[in-house]
């Protein structure tokens, strides 16, 4: 999923404090929000845009095509599936521990209407120089620039260091596309990577990944078809078998989602593997024959 600068986006939780900070900074950056929900404050304005009491309210007021929900976990199925349902074309699951039942209903409902899911516990889209959707620092021109590469990241935190170094050596993001560190996600490695296979603005795709189940493995899949250049770095090389690292998808059982499975697959692949982030930059300029 990449989001556009002509795209309308309504922030479900607009007035709680992060869904407020966030918002202003997205306004800032260029971000179209076109509105808000809070049940409570329907009716009234917040970030200089109108609040609905939902989505459904919102659609008909003015009309949206992405949702970000800054909303807490035991609140995220319903505002999901009131967004859903209102026709909603993008949505972006910010929110970490959604019990797990939740997320599978939001995302069966999603998939019925062919809409496209980010997250949950993403940490949001950008599109260096257009919009920006979630908590990412992408007003910060040192971290992100438009350019040519595309980044896709379990981690927020991984994915700002990557996106740091590319710029550092002079490349741009063509997007970042956060997909989030649970265990069930609605946009995987392998979907954010014919995304960009896909984007005529991207010349090379940059995977940040981490230990823990398969979906490093099933992008190499795809991987091995393109002809765009892919790097990879893989988090959690010394981390024990059986241990949970940080996200709630980042635990090992058995050989496959292991450090060495991923890298196996991804190296077959042709997908140059770096030992650690820092070597990013060079070896996107070596895969472009810089």
């Amino acid at each position: 999923m990449i989001v556009r600068g002509s795209e309308r986006v309504l922030v479900q939780g607009i007035t709680g404090r992060q869904g407020s900070f966030w918002t202003e900074r997205m306004q800032a950056y260029g971000t179209s929000i076109m509105g808000g929900v809070n049940p409570k404050k329907a009716g009234s304005t917040h970030c200089g845009v109108p609040v609905y009491g939902s989505a459904h309210a919102a659609m008909d007021a003015e009309g949206f095509d992405v949702s970000v929900l800054f909303i807490p976990p035991l609140g995220v199925r319903d505002a999901a599936l009131d967004a859903i349902e209102a026709g909603v074309k993008k949505l972006v699951v910010l929110t970490e521990h959604v019990p797990v039942q939740d997320v599978m209903y939001f995302l069966a409902a999603a998939r019925e209407r062919s809409i496209e899911v980010i997250g949950p516990n993403t940490a949001g889209l950008v599109t260096p120089g257009e919009c920006f959707v979630g908590f990412m620092p992408a007003f910060n021109e040192r971290i992100f620039r438009r350019g040519r590469i595309g980044v896709i990241s379990r981690s927020g935190s991984l994915g700002t260091l990557v996106c740091l170094n590319l710029v550092r050596a002079g490349f741009g993001e063509s997007a970042f596309i956060g997909i989030g560190g649970d265990p069930i996600l609605g946009t995987t490695t392998r979907d954010a990577l014919v995304t960009l296979d896909r984007d005529a603005q991207t010349d090379a795709v940059v995977i940040v990944g981490e230990i823990g189940g398969a979906l490093e493995e099933e992008a190499a899949e795809y991987a091995h078809t393109m002809r765009k250049p892919v790097v990879a770095f893989i988090a959690g090389r010394a981390s024990p078998p059986g241990k949970r690292m940080g996200h709630a998808g980042a635990i090992v059982m058995g050989a496959r989602g292991s450090y060495d499975s991923k890298r196996t697959a991804l190296e077959r692949a042709g997908v140059t593997v770096l030992d650690t982030p820092s070597y990013v930059a060079r070896a996107v300029s070596d895969a472009l024959g810089r």
